[in-house]
């Protein structure tokens, strides 16, 4: 069974390209444009990895992951920020969790599968 990967991006075309690289590197993507509805599917089927924008709207990537953390059993599901903010290494230190990488924008494929191998090794 194929590894679900979750892209929480608002950005259409960014969307379309990971959903490419996703797919190369042998996982399933799932592509989320809104994160408020990523939040309800991962209730139902929690995907092995998020790739999650930080710039969005209706809500955030940090109040996202916020809420993520929240749900039961989701305290240590993997997530990769990916995102073009500069202030994300900041704040990283503050919210100190070991399940939660950066990747930033531009990606290529080699970086992405570095940074998704750091969480779902093969």
């Amino acid at each position: 069974m194929t590894q679900k990967v979750m892209l929480v991006e608002d950005d259409r075309p960014i969307l379309e390209m990971m959903d490419l690289l996703i797919r190369r590197l042998g996982y399933e993507p799932v592509l989320m444009p809104d994160g408020n509805a990523a939040l309800e599917t991962i209730r139902r089927d929690p995907p092995a990895l998020i790739l999650l924008d930080i710039m969005m709207v209706p809500i955030d990537g940090w109040t996202f992951l916020k809420r993520l953390r929240e749900l039961p059993g989701m305290e240590k599901l993997p997530v990769v920020l990916f995102t073009a903010a500069p202030e994300v290494e900041e704040r990283m230190l503050q919210i100190r969790d070991p399940h939660v990488s950066v990747l930033n924008k531009p990606v290529s494929l080699e970086e992405l599968k570095v940074a998704v191998a750091k969480h779902l090794p093969l």
